[in-house]
């Protein structure tokens, strides 16, 4: 298995936006914000992988995003986030921050449906930036972890 592959982008995370329709034609299409930021993205990892071809085969991805702590906070507010100690539950939704995540198609890997296990994580930070881990996963060779009390616990696949 090859090392990890680490994308960093600097600047504030940006969610996928919901398509918008135009109403001439009700045709839709991908807001601007999300076509520039998917466009950046997708230029990292053109950086990082250079003359590389996508990666083929199950993958697991970590992302991180970080975003910057509110000016207007008190510093002991300021510092508290700093820590770790406050969590962002601000926009955008986790699951659109994972969904920016097919500009990387063709580019890091063939198709993002390869993507079997992924994380991510929202925390704030002195540079806002998206920080994307990429791993190669090796074969399964033990049983499923299920969760406890579920009804599928202990059943083997």
């Amino acid at each position: 298995m090859a090392s990890p592959i680490i994308i960093r982008l600097s600047g504030l995370p940006v969610g996928k936006g919901r398509p918008r329709f135009a109403k001439a034609t009700g045709h839709a299409f991908t807001p601007g914000r999300t076509r520039s930021y998917e466009s950046a993205l997708r230029l990292a990892g053109q950086d990082v992988m250079g003359e590389a071809a996508p990666i083929d085969g199950p993958l697991a991805v970590s992302v991180v995003a970080v975003f910057p702590v509110p000016m207007s906070w008190p510093k002991k507010r300021r510092a508290a986030a700093l820590s770790g100690d406050l969590w962002p539950t601000i926009m955008p939704d986790a699951d659109n921050l994972l969904k920016v995540l097919d500009a990387l198609n063709e580019v890091v890997w063939r198709d993002d449906k390869q993507i079997a296990k992924a994380a991510i994580e929202k925390r704030y930070g002195a540079k806002p930036e998206l920080v994307i881990q990429i791993e190669e996963l090796a074969p399964v060779v033990s049983s499923p972890v299920l969760f406890p009390g579920s009804a599928t616990a202990g059943i083997a696949a």
